[in-house]
């Protein structure tokens, strides 16, 4: 049985194929509330969290493993493997690097929420902001570049990316190549002068962190901003304050989940600032059966078993194609 590796992941579909695979899955009928939940149970120092998905003759199931004491060993946090099955018999097809995978079905899903509300926005270039240094801060910087602009539903490239940091000192290579692009803007502190102006400015703002309370004051954002926030699946973490919640349409993957996962979701409504009848899901907006919302917009992603599959299914494919 074959392995599909980091390097296989990611270089067998980039971050524009893999938006439109998930684009296409959607279009296709394929329902995100229809996936399994999300499962974590206690394991060793620290949790397994199983994530089975099927879409047509395709099944998996990744299995990640998040130990928060690893980075004192020098060790990544979550690790995980992905297993690819034939729907109808389950019989293993392949294995698939777990992490890398998810680096490419986050930025992907909420590449594909930007795309379907600016596509209907016509104006110049892009002015985006990536809050956040990590691996996801990375992968949605690249998906941002590759993403927007001619080709795609949005011919609006990006003209100025810059990402807001705690510590830009502190970002070291590669991290700093891989976040630093040739369209101008850089790296700011979070809390700045600078990095104020360029959430002010943004047309499109990524929130990548493992931020417990709000990043900023979401009053400096324009009324058109949108806002894609990634970095937690948890009921108690938030990376954005209710108020941008209370005026902007708040999109999310599927209302269930997110009503379960989604921690800037629940604490917006616990505080009175948004409703569990706002929630606009993903799927109805890619297809069209909800109008285009005008305004400020807030997609909430917290990751779901069906948008491994589609991307794992895409890599293994490619690969064997291939040979």
């Amino acid at each position: 049985m074959p392995h599909h590796d980091a390097d296989r992941v990611l270089g067998s579909v980039g971050p524009r194929r893999a938006t439109d695979l998930l684009r296409e899955a959607l279009l296709a009928g394929l329902d995100p509330a229809a996936a399994p939940p999300r499962t974590s149970t206690a394991l060793g120092s620290g949790e397994l969290l199983t994530m089975p998905a099927a879409v047509g003759d395709r099944a998996g199931v990744k299995l990640a493993f998040v130990v928060p004491g690893n980075a004192a060993l020098g060790l990544p946090r979550i690790t995980g493997v992905y297993v690819l099955l034939d729907a109808s018999t389950l019989v293993p097809l392949a294995t698939l690097d777990g992490p890398s995978l998810t680096r490419s079905r986050t930025p992907a899903t909420s590449l594909l929420a930007v795309q379907s509300v600016l596509a209907g926005r016509p104006g110049g270039p892009l002015r985006a902001v990536v809050v956040g240094s990590g691996v996801q801060a990375q992968g949605h910087a690249a998906a941002l570049m590759a993403s927007l602009g001619p080709g795609t539903p949005v011919d609006r490239p990006v003209g100025r990316l810059d990402v807001l940091v705690r510590d830009p000192t502190r970002v070291r290579e590669p991290a700093r190549s891989a976040l630093v692009c040739d369209v101008g803007g850089g790296l700011q502190a979070l809390g700045s002068p600078d990095a104020r102006d360029a959430l002010a400015a943004a047309d499109v703002v990524v929130c990548a962190t493992s931020a417990g309370e709000p990043l900023f004051d979401s009053r400096v954002l324009r009324d058109d901003v949108v806002v894609a926030a990634v970095g937690s699946h948890e009921p108690d973490r938030r990376e954005l304050d209710a108020a941008l919640l209370a005026r902007a349409t708040v999109v999310v993957e599927d209302p269930v989940t997110a009503l379960r996962e989604a921690g800037d979701v629940v604490m917006a409504i616990a505080e009175g600032a948004l409703g569990e009848g706002d929630l606009l899901p993903l799927a109805d907006l890619v297809t069209g059966r909800a109008p285009v919302p005008s305004g400020a917009v807030v997609f909430k992603g917290t990751g779901m078993a069906w948008q491994d599959l589609v991307v794992a299914s895409a890599v293994h494919d490619a690969v064997t194609s291939s040979r």
